[in-house]
């Protein structure tokens, strides 16, 4: 396998701590954002649309979105479950996982492209550039607000995001939280659940890679 990263990037991060959670080692390679090598020919021969992460399989296949990747990894390697055992579990594990990312990384990412210097006319990532509309900056502050109400309400009855034990909505969920800082967005002091989550999650050697 080959794992195409970006080391300042959330997304490719979510990949990295999953791949760290299964205990395996593979060949990555460094896919700069900030040097914009994510627009290199070179690299646009592995993925067309520009993004990262990307997961290419020893038998060629080519994954470039998060839960294709963490599918392949868990069938490949179950042990840890991080997608659920059970049918119920499957199905909470995505579940959360497809609301963290619509209500939490999206408005983070929408905010930071909206509003930083560096993402002047790539508001939107990919091959196509798109200008910065401030007003959408605003909106997703606003969003992530409410991100972190809705996660303190489901960590007050929940001890992890999705199960009774860490997932993939953990991994998710944790990267987005921590990315938030960018936008200078961080877990209200009073929310008391989601920060002794946030500590036992950062506490796990796959948070700190």
């Amino acid at each position: 396998m080959i794992f195409y990263d970006c080391s300042t990037a959330p997304n490719p991060r979510r990949a990295r701590m999953f791949i760290a959670e299964k205990g395996l080692e593979v060949e990555t390679r460094e896919i700069s954002i900030a040097e914009g090598a994510q627009l290199s020919g070179a690299f646009r021969s592995v993925n067309p649309h520009a993004t990262v992460p990307v997961l290419v399989t020893d038998d060629g296949t080519v994954l470039t979105e998060n839960l294709g990747i963490a599918t392949y990894l868990e069938a490949r390697c179950p042990e840890p479950p991080l997608m659920g055992r059970t049918p119920d579990e499957k199905g909470l594990v995505l579940m959360w996982n497809a609301i963290v990312e619509q209500q939490g990384g999206a408005p983070v990412a929408e905010t930071l492209r909206n509003s930083h210097p560096a993402f002047k006319d790539r508001a939107i990532p990919g091959p196509s550039n798109y200008v910065q509309i401030p007003e959408l900056a605003q909106r997703g502050k606003d969003r992530v607000a409410r991100f972190f109400d809705l996660l303190e309400a489901r960590l007050t009855e929940s001890r992890f995001i999705a199960a009774d034990g860490f997932t993939l909505a953990d991994i998710s969920t944790f990267v987005f939280v921590d990315f938030a800082r960018v936008i200078k967005m961080r877990i209200p002091e009073g929310n008391a659940a989601t920060i002794a989550w946030f500590e036992n999650i950062q506490s796990r050697p796959s948070a700190k890679l």
